[in-house]
């Protein structure tokens, strides 16, 4: 507005109006009056940029905005819009540059100040938000959502005491208004007690909870933190009285029984004889009070052993087999870390099944009739017993039986694909969960579950068919119902069928959009740190922020940065077309035909996705949404620097996901193939910190150290002077050959194998000794799984014995087909193996 006549004056604030109501056109054509009389006023200008920002014209938006800014570089507005700009396109980091500049020519800017301490909280700036704040307070000490938020900021920062005076002093200012309880307050009062308990002072946070018992309206709240100060400061009795009135209110929670345990003094896994008497006991007493809870009646199967188990899981298990429950056994599994209670309950069982054979009852008295579905659910749970004990042929003749009693049972035919899926068969564990889709077809948990298998079997075209039954009908690609739906599961599945058909532009694609799935996740949160401490949600907002904190940690996620972190290698190691891993070990005719293979189904591919594209702009052209442009994925095999975008994927995992070792065996990857080796030796000790004798990170040590050995000179000596600080703690003082053999040693000393340590010992025994020699120890070592086969065959899976052929096919072995023999015994029904 400065430098304006009134006339144009009044029209900037109108524009400004309406960017307020989102009125972003209107806006942008009065900007655009403005400008035909004052082509260089840099706000209106600035503005312009804005607008054209919120309707997805970024290039445009980013020109105007700098030419603003060149015209009227000492514009508050003008740094606050370019903040917003970069705001609108999640680059929050130069968004706070943007409002720091605004803030040097504007110090008091109420609505910049405001923006900028949601950005700091946004980045977890904590000591940034805090100043900030106490500035905002100062403008306007009548205005409560500053005041809590200044005593978030502090709480966060981990300092809960100058939270708690901020609070306290807001609390006796506003004594007075507050006469009346209401939901705000009553959350404010809670937030205060939640400081008091992060203090450690227990004895105060019980004396504040008591005090405002009447005021808060969570009561339930109040009786859950009270019971949990009684069990800290000691006060048993209290505690115990505090629990069971939970159990009263809730006698299907976990957490209540285990308080009220503690406070009895009888929580530990091993129980005298004597205390074990008295927990059942208790948890008797406890299921005739409630005769409906499910927890009264689990717990003694936790606590009970011998002859005392072996009674109560009788009782249970009959209960449960009459009542048909199918969870029992996701339920029951849990009992069999101990060896006894799993051979108890197989022996129960069997029972059961030799009785309702025989008498139709759990026993062979005669004295009760079980229902017909008894013997049903009891075949039920056996076959999955045996599954999760490895015995696949029993597991199926228990399902199949099971499903000619009843063939219209959907879980017979899920738990079948489930086992044949355990068995490495997923050919047969797909049509399995196909049958078991066709019977419910209005069931969309069965249909995403048959699309995860067919996914599974790599039947992409099927899967997609499948799964888009229940997408939307109404736009052009059903597929991207799914993305916008968040669907990271599909998303996943697909692109790790792509990646092992050999599909690497079309894995990536998946994999980005499950990274930009992820960061729209954490850029939700943005909004509510505004919202929050203006409705008073404050204990839901500070869990939110821990949650958020630990979202790049996700199981998903992680899955996802991996494969695509080795897509972006590989591509890095093997540019141009270079010899694919599953080219490893062939001949030169073989590699012919298999290019020849891959260029037939690229060509393929490519003319039914021209012919998608057609027949959706000729039949679906009133459908709603955009067509792929790209259905191949092929601008992501076109990069120039494969490993900066594998640095994207690692970045989000290095800020939230440190703690992990996946994090920082990928880092290791990435940085020692930029020669980074500084980063590198930090991505290997904070690995070895988490987890020394992990069989990937044992591996990568030998790597790193070969390469320090090979380079030598070439190094700089500040850098060698860094590494040989470490080297003695990272290789025990030994050299390589004597650090490998007793990594091997170890591997062999130990009573239960493990596949995944052998393999790494088999890569670092060919690493360390490259000679002919080298690489028939390395067989040696891979072939031990065979020689000592009852030693490793608890790690021994599908996947892991194909990673062995493919470090067997890498070595150039001739033993590759005996190795494979020999899969195909161990998994009789996996189709990895089958010729």
């Amino acid at each position: 507005m400065r430098d304006l006549p009134q006339k144009e004056g009044n029209l900037f604030k109108q524009i400004l109006k309406c960017y307020e109501l989102r009125q972003y056109k209107k806006g942008l054509k009065g900007a655009e009056q403005i400008l035909k009389k004052f082509p260089e006023h840099g706000e209106t200008l600035a503005m312009k940029g804005l607008f054209y920002s919120h309707l997805d014209k970024k290039e445009e938006a980013y020109d105007f905005v700098k030419k603003g800014l060149r015209y009227d570089l000492k514009s508050h507005v003008c740094w606050h819009v370019f903040g917003l700009v970069y705001r609108a396109d999640k680059n929050y980091e130069e968004a706070l540059k943007c409002y720091s500049q605004a803030l040097r020519i504007d110090k008091d800017n109420f609505q910049i100040l405001r923006d900028f301490a949601n950005l700091q909280m946004q980045l977890r700036n904590f000591e940034g938000y805090v100043e900030t704040v106490h500035r905002l307070v100062d403008m306007q000490p009548q205005n409560r959502q500053f005041w809590i938020g200044l005593s978030l900021g502090y709480h966060l920062m981990g300092k809960p005491d100058s939270s708690l005076k901020v609070l306290s002093t807001y609390e006796e200012a506003m004594a007075e208004a507050n006469s009346k309880p209401d939901y705000e307050q009553s959350e404010l009062l809670l937030y205060h007690n939640v400081v008091l308990s992060d203090m450690g002072d227990h004895e105060a946070a019980l004396e504040h909870l008591n005090s405002i018992e009447k005021i808060v309206l969570d009561k339930k709240a109040i009786k859950e933190q009270r019971a949990m100060f009684y069990l800290a400061l000691g006060r048993l009795e209290e505690a115990e009285t505090a629990y069971r009135s939970l159990i009263a209110h809730n006698p299907d929670n976990f957490a209540y029984f285990d308080g009220l345990l503690k406070s009895l003094g009888l929580s530990a896994d091993k129980l005298s004889d004597e205390d074990q008497i008295k927990v059942l006991d208790m948890l008797k007493d406890l299921q005739k009070e409630y005769p409906r809870s499910n927890v009264a009646k689990r717990l003694p199967l936790k606590f009970a052993t011998g002859e005392r188990f072996d009674k109560i899981a009788d009782e249970y298990l009959r209960n449960m087999l009459r009542k048909g429950v199918p969870s029992l056994f996701v339920n029951i599994k849990t009992l069999y870390t101990n060896k006894e209670k799993e051979q108890a309950i197989e022996t129960l069982m069997l029972g059961y099944l030799a009785a309702l054979n025989k008498s139709q009852g759990f026993d062979n008295s005669g004295a009760i009739v079980e229902p017909p579905t008894a013997i049903l659910w009891t075949r039920y749970f056996l076959a999955q017993h045996y599954d999760f004990k490895g015995n696949t042929d029993e597991a199926l003749n228990l399902i199949n039986k099971a499903i000619e009693h009843t063939p219209t049972l959907v879980e017979l035919y899920m738990t079948k694909g489930r086992i044949l899926k355990h068995a490495g068969d997923y050919i047969s564990a797909m049509e399995a969960v196909n049958e078991a889709r066709e019977l419910d077809l209005q069931d969309r948990f069965i249909n995403s579950k048959c699309t995860k298998y067919m996914l599974r079997a790599d039947k992409v075209a099927e899967a997609e068919k499948t799964i888009v039954l229940f997408s939307r009908a109404d736009i052009a690609d059903p597929l991207n119902d799914l993305v916008e739906m968040q669907a990271y599961w599909f998303l996943i599945e697909s692109a790790e069928s792509h990646l092992r058909q050999g599909q690497t532009g079309r894995a990536l694609k998946r994999f980005h959009q499950i990274e930009k799935m992820f960061g729209d996740f954490a850029d939700d949160q943005f909004d509510f740190h505004a919202y929050c401490p203006r409705k008073m949600t404050l204990r839901s907002y500070v869990k939110l922020l821990k949650l958020e904190d630990q979202l790049y940690s996700h199981p998903y996620y992680l899955r996802a940065a991996q494969s695509a972190i080795q897509c972006y290698v590989s591509l890095f190691d093997k540019p141009d077309g270079a010899d694919s891993e599953e080219m490893e070990g062939m001949t030169e005719s073989e590699k012919k035909k298999l290019r020849s293979k891959q260029r037939k189904a690229e060509l393929k591919a490519q003319k039914d996705a021209e012919e998608n594209k057609k027949a959706v702009t000729v039949q679906d052209t009133t459908k709603k949404g955009k067509v792929d442009e790209d259905p191949e994925g092929l601008k992501y095999l076109k990069i120039e620097d494969p490993l900066a975008e594998a640095l994207k994927f690692l970045r989000h995992l290095e800020a939230l996901a440190s703690d992990r070792i996946e994090t920082q065996l990928m880092a290791f990857e990435i940085y020692f193939r930029k020669n980074k080796l500084l980063l590198a030796l930090k991505a290997l000790l904070k690995a070895y910190k988490i987890d020394a004798s992990n069989a990937t990170l044992h591996e990568q040590l030998v790597r790193f150290a070969l390469a320090v050995q090979h380079k030598g000179g070439e190094i700089k000596p500040l850098t060698k002077t860094v590494i040989d600080k470490h080297w003695s703690s990272l290789y025990n003082g030994q050299d390589l050959a004597a650090f490998a053999g007793a990594f091997l040693k170890l591997q062999k000393d130990n009573a239960v194998g493990s596949v995944p340590h052998l393999i790494s010992a088999a890569i670092a025994a060919s690493l360390v000794d490259s000679s002919k020699a080298g690489k028939e120890k390395a067989e040696e070592i891979l072939f031990l799984m065979v020689k000592e086969d009852v030693k490793f065959a608890k790690s021994r899976s599908v996947e892991n014995v194909q990673v062995a052929i493919k470090t067997l096919k890498s070595l150039k072995s001739t033993r590759v087909q005996e190795m494979k023999t020999q899969a195909a015994a161990w998994f009789s029904r996996a189709t990895a193996f089958q010729v």
